[in-house]
């Protein structure tokens, strides 16, 4: 299994692409017909928005992790 950080980094990178990459899609998909056009382009989305629920998913995991490792010092 993955590291933490390695999924996080994972998971950057994939939400980065998607959206560096939605220009060219509308490029990629023009030769198509406008109902697969607006398929594509709604899976591109909802994929982006997957990833970017996931890295949230994963940042906050990370959070709590780093805190249950401090976390609460004994009292005197």
């Amino acid at each position: 299994m993955l590291s933490i950080h390695a999924r996080i980094n994972r998971a950057q990178r994939l939400v980065r692409m998607l959206e560096e990459d939605a220009p060219l899609l509308a490029i990629r998909v023009a030769p198509l017909a406008a109902e697969h056009q607006s398929s594509a382009k709604q899976y591109a989305a909802e994929l982006a928005e997957h990833a970017r629920a996931e890295l949230i998913r994963l940042l906050e995991e990370e959070s709590r992790r780093d805190f249950a490792e401090v976390g609460p010092e004994a009292a005197d």
